[in-house]
């Protein structure tokens, strides 16, 4: 008899790293998926959707103008419960550690449903910072019955927490095998028409809550007193939807000739640029661990990363909001090829594209199994 396997998520970076798992579940004989969004995001998640032709069975649309996570959390609650109580699935998979993530995992312990951590582990250790992400996960990991950890780093903290090991598996980040959907050699985009072929160009994103404000400013002083400086460097900036990331960036940037703001990207685009770029300027946790499989240099904006595999192995450096370091960061990468080449060409330790193989295949075993 199949066995029900329910994905919950409500976020465009969730959307990436969910499809290839829902692709997989789709194609797999043993399971009959069910596949429910919340719209915490709503127009960047559904350019995910379309992009990988995924068509969920349910979705909560709860996405309203500067909601907060108060609202966010009880919507999800109240949504998903009539939906858990319709489909009684036998394991509800969910990613990572957005409020989406947290509140779908505390429905499915409510309804004694088990749960299935997509990116296990991750962790700072510092419930402020990613604000609320690193509570959402470790609330997650401490409400879940299989862990899927992306590294071995991800593994030790589980047990570091003691969770058990036998429910633990290192499967590599579901990032990468999104990125075999994605990247394409021939692709093009009307923004790079407007940078010449002998400009540098790096590809800058920001928006973390905690972030917002002096951070921001901070960053973006830098940025603008670099590419004023360097006629052949270009910025491009996919500006968050956010309305005081709107407002900072073009207080910031407008009138630079030089650091175009444009909308935010679809997966494809924003996978392509990654790859066009020279280097990556990023508050994000998905691209710290797409970039290393393109060979592109992070400078990570942020105090700390729940990704430290990849600063140990090279790949990205960890530069914080002050203005002074993210300027003295980007004049490395652009002025030093030695300390640009060896970051570029780190080894990637977030896995092998093959992470969504591993985490169906697991479920498939965990639930013949009679021990949930």
């Amino acid at each position: 008899m199949k066995k029900k396997i329910m994905t919950v998520f409500g976020t465009r970076p969730e959307a990436i790293k969910m499809a290839p798992v829902v692709k997989q579940l789709i194609a797999d004989e043993q399971t009959t998926p069910v596949t429910v969004v919340t719209g915490q995001h709503r127009e960047m998640l559904k350019q995910v959707l379309d992009f990988f032709q995924i068509k969920p069975d349910y979705d909560l649309a709860i996405m309203e103008k500067s909601q907060s996570l108060e609202q966010i959390t009880s919507k999800v609650l109240l949504g998903l419960a009539p939906i858990l109580q319709q489909e009684q699935p036998d394991l509800v998979l969910v990613h990572g550690d957005t409020t989406t993530t947290m509140a779908a995992s505390l429905s499915a312990f409510y309804h004694h449903i088990p749960i299935g951590h997509v990116e296990a582990g991750l962790r700072t250790w510092n419930l402020a910072s990613p604000f609320p992400e690193e509570a959402n996960r470790q609330i997650t990991d401490d409400l879940t019955s299989l862990y899927f950890a992306p590294t071995d780093l991800s593994r030790q903290n589980l047990l570091q927490e003691h969770h058990p090991a036998d429910r633990i598996f290192v499967t590599g980040n579901t990032a990468i095998d999104a990125l075999k959907y994605t990247v394409n050699r021939e692709y093009h985009h009307q923004v790079l028409d407007q940078i010449p072929d002998d400009h540098r160009l790096i590809l800058l994103t920001m928006h973390r809550r905690e972030n917002q404000g002096v951070p921001m400013v901070n960053v973006f002083r830098a940025v603008r007193e670099v590419a004023q400086a360097d006629p052949k460097l270009d910025v491009i900036y996919p500006v968050h939807l956010s309305p005081k990331v709107q407002e900072l960036a073009h207080q910031a940037f407008d009138g630079i000739k030089n650091v175009h703001l444009i909308a935010p990207l679809d997966v494809v685009d924003f996978h392509n640029l990654a790859a066009h770029s020279y280097f990556i300027m990023t508050d994000s946790g998905g691209v710290q661990e797409e970039a290393p499989s393109l060979n592109k240099p992070v400078l990570v904006l942020r105090d700390t990363t729940e990704r430290p595999e990849g600063v140990k192995a090279g790949t990205l450096k960890l530069v914080g909001t002050k203005s002074a370091d993210v300027k003295t960061a980007m004049l490395t990468l652009l002025n030093d090829d030695q300390q640009y080449q060896q970051m570029a060409k780190a080894k990637n330790p977030y896995g092998d594209g093959h992470a969504a193989e591993r985490i169906v295949d697991q479920c498939n075993q965990f639930l013949t199994q009679d021990i949930i």
